[in-house]
């Protein structure tokens, strides 16, 4: 396999549901994580709806579309598969009173090759470390980045928000929602990192990138992230997913191709 995937999902320490779902399908090269809200149960309604749904119908579609789909036609397909979510969650929360305005967050990944095809709505983020250097991929859908993006608060400011959590787009609230889709180029040995902000409210990036640095397998960075974050308060539900790109990609690719494979 090109990529390595893990997932972890907690709680916390405050909460006693939880409302996160994540999945990945690694024969499609698919990841999706969701951070859902709403009353009585109804976060995880939604946030299941949206993972459930988009890894069965996205998935389907990479599996049958192959490694060689045009990126366009990838971007298409996620575009669909999400509008498709948002109506049914939308749906189900006007027809069932205990549903009344629940939603989710998306961040939905497609890994192909070299090329990595990032969609999100919401707050939930995506990071990646490449060289040693963590970078945020994504931009939060939130009033609290549209502050930082106008100049009306600065970064100090707004680490002691009281908006941190105010979302400004999520999926399943209205009847249509637009996914934010953006394509990047992977390189070997790159670590992406899928996360609710039950992670990224708790942990700064300097401490994320720390354990992102290590040697440590997957599943064990995906714990560590954890605990850390229940160690910063666990204030909310935490979900982690992690993809790298296997170093040695390229070289295998290249004698691949000189032994006609």
């Amino acid at each position: 396999m090109i990529y390595q995937f893990c997932a972890h999902t907690d709680p916390g320490l405050v909460r006693g549901n939880n409302e996160d779902s994540v999945t990945f399908d690694a024969s499609s090269g698919l990841a999706v994580l969701a951070d859902g809200m709403g009353g009585y149960n109804a976060g995880e309604v939604a946030s299941a709806m949206a993972t459930t749904f988009i890894r069965s119908e996205l998935g389907r579609w990479l599996i049958e579309a192959g490694q060689q789909a045009a990126a366009r036609d990838v971007r298409r397909a996620m575009e669909i598969c999400a509008d498709h979510a948002n109506r049914a969650i939308f749906n189900a929360a006007n027809a069932n009173p205990q549903y009344a305005g629940m939603g989710t967050t998306l961040v939905v990944a497609v890994f192909q090759g070299e090329r990595l095809m990032l969609g999100h709505i919401g707050d939930s983020r995506c990071y990646r470390l490449r060289e040693g250097l963590l970078e945020r991929i994504t931009r939060d859908h939130s009033l609290l980045q549209e502050q930082l993006d106008a100049g009306l608060i600065t970064l100090e400011e707004a680490a002691g928000s009281l908006h941190k959590n105010l979302i400004t787009r999520a999926l399943g609230v209205e009847d249509t929602v637009l996914l934010e889709v953006k394509e990047l180029r992977t390189a070997p040995g790159d670590l992406y990192l899928l996360c609710s902000d039950g992670l990224s409210d708790m942990m700064d990036e300097e401490d994320i990138a720390a354990i992102l640095r290590t040697d440590a397998a997957l599943p064990q960075m995906a714990t560590r992230l954890i605990d850390n974050a229940n160690a910063n308060g666990g204030r909310d539900n935490i979900s982690v997913l992690l993809a790298q790109r296997n170093e040695n990609f390229t070289k295998r690719g290249l004698i691949s191709r000189m032994l006609g494979n």
